[in-house]
């Protein structure tokens, strides 16, 4: 059980437990009041707690207190006054024993996740798994050397010099702030690449999902992780996001999360760095010439895993008019096939969505939607955050449903005429992030890659395909450009410095 310095830097993360298997024994191991910062006891803000609920059952799973703005300033002067000094070894060492941790308790991860987000226990075991391979990546992407070399007697001008770049971990702490839909992976995608550039960050997960993030800290620091490199803020956004965003020691934010927040983040950054993960609106393209079967089960799997509740979940199905009958009877099977219900059950395909009020948004846009003239086809029942995965035809772009990111398991299909009319479709939302494309035809190929405004495009593939280490990220309201992913990520969090020598 964690005590002393591993609990150093939990800040404000107590719970109480009431029930559940997997959770309870979690919250049991991490005893409450050994939660410290920098030396002290976290009692503040006892009595100011927030309920942890799982969104099937309803039961509440624990409590985490709010973080008062006190103790959140304290974890920004502990964290600036520490200067990690760990080599490269250390730090691959260190992420490689997490991810070992991870692997060894794939079922206690997934569980976990389970408890406190609804996503069925396939989705969660899956993400348990990407957590263990972001750590991984991490360690062997810290042991790559960063540096260049360029020689400068290239032009009548140069001399016989060598110019050197190395990159140094930020003079500032890192605010990271991350969502409910994927409770440890987010995490990951945040403390992993600050780890590996020898940061510190501030860490406020979704007080939704807290104790993934709570659980994936004990791990590290159980690894060997200095607890001053990370510190857990749970608390009310209302009350300490300006200082997450505005504290004197900070250098960076970075967000993942919705449209409005992220653009209250820039606004209120000034002279920071801000790495912005934002929302989509994501496309499957289905061409004339496309493997329909192959296509209608991405377009089934891009909809209702996790939930629907991916930034790269499909949320628009557009389909050449001449294959969108077959391809609407395929999908619309595959639909009714798709088990849902109780997250706890291995046999489940989706669980619950986040809560009640996330459902109820569902329902009442897809209504809209079949008002305005859409055909329900399936779906669209709903009990508390249970929330049918749901199949509508003859539906327009100028809808709710198809022009707001709807962040949850509905299948929109929307019916085109040519590529260019695909073309303007996909690129007509305010959004920019991912889309997947269904054809055979390198021409088509070569022009959706061009000229779809997103941050990739998946041929064959769903949307959100990607490795942990790869480039992530969109454009327009999904993002201002700057991609994550374990590499990209490094690169974000650190100071490039150039030196120069003689050199014969």
């Amino acid at each position: 059980m964690p005590t002393g310095n591993h609990a150093a830097s939990l800040v404000g993360t107590s719970a109480h437990p009431t029930g559940g298997d997997c959770v309870k024994q979690f919250i049991l191991d991490h005893q409450l009041d050994a939660m410290r910062i920098a030396g002290r006891k976290v009692g503040a803000g006892r009595d100011r707690a927030i309920e942890v609920s799982n969104p099937f059952t309803n039961e509440r799973i624990g409590t985490v207190p709010k973080a008062t703005l006190d103790e959140v300033r304290e974890a920004f002067t502990t964290a600036h006054a520490f200067r990690p000094r760990l080599t490269r070894f250390e730090r691959a060492d260190i992420l490689n024993k997490a991810a070992a941790i991870v692997r060894e308790r794939l079922d206690d991860v997934s569980r976990l996740i389970t408890a406190e987000s609804g996503l069925c226990l396939k989705d969660s075991l899956y993400e348990a798994g990407r957590v263990s391979d972001v750590l991984l990546f991490g360690a062997t992407e810290v042991l790559k050397d960063d540096g260049q070399i360029f020689s400068c007697d290239l032009t009548p001008h140069g001399k016989k010099r060598r110019v050197y770049t190395q990159r140094s971990p930020l003079l500032g702490v890192i605010t990271a702030i991350t969502p409910f839909n994927h409770p440890m992976n987010q995490v990951a995608h945040k403390v992993v690449p600050s780890i590996a550039t020898n940061n510190r960050m501030v860490l406020k997960p979704s007080e939704k999902v807290p104790f993934s993030a709570i659980f994936f800290a004990d791990i590290l620091y159980r690894a060997g992780l200095p607890p001053e490199m990370l510190s857990v803020v749970t608390g009310d956004p209302r009350e300490i996001a300006d200082e997450l965003i505005t504290n004197e020691h900070v250098d960076l934010v970075t967000f993942t999360g919705g449209v409005a927040i992220g653009k209250y983040i820039a606004s209120k950054a000034g002279y920071r760095r801000v790495v912005l993960e934002l929302g989509g609106n994501d496309p499957i393209i289905v061409m004339e010439d496309a493997d329909l079967d192959e296509a209608s089960t991405l377009a089934v799997q891009g909809s209702y895993k996790n939930s629907g509740q991916r930034c790269t979940a499909v949320k628009r199905m557009l389909v050449h008019e001449a294959v969108a009958a077959k391809f609407t009877e395929l999908v619309v099977d595959k639909t009714r096939a798709w088990k849902h219900g109780d997250p706890m059950d291995k046999a489940s395909d989706m669980g619950t969505v986040i809560d009640d009020h996330a459902a109820k948004l569902f329902e009442s846009r897809v209504d809209e939607a079949v008002s305005q003239g859409a055909r329900l086809l399936a779906g669209n029942q709903r009990q508390g955050a249970m929330y049918s995965p749901t199949v509508l035809d003859n539906v327009r772009p100028e809808m709710t449903l198809v022009r707001e990111e709807t962040f949850g398991p509905v299948s929109p299909i929307i019916r085109f005429k040519s590529i260019e009319e695909a073309i303007a479709i996909s690129n007509g939302t305010a959004y920019g992030l991912s889309s997947s494309v269904c054809t055979n035809r390198l021409d088509y190929i070569t022009r959706f890659v061009s000229e779809l405004q997103v941050g990739s495009v998946n041929v064959r593939e769903v949307p959100g395909y990607r490795l942990e280490l790869t480039p992530f990220g969109g454009i327009k309201d999904s993002g201002l450009g700057y991609k994550e992913g374990v590499q990209e990520a490094m690169k974000s969090f650190t100071n490039l410095k150039t030196y120069s020598l003689p050199w014969e």
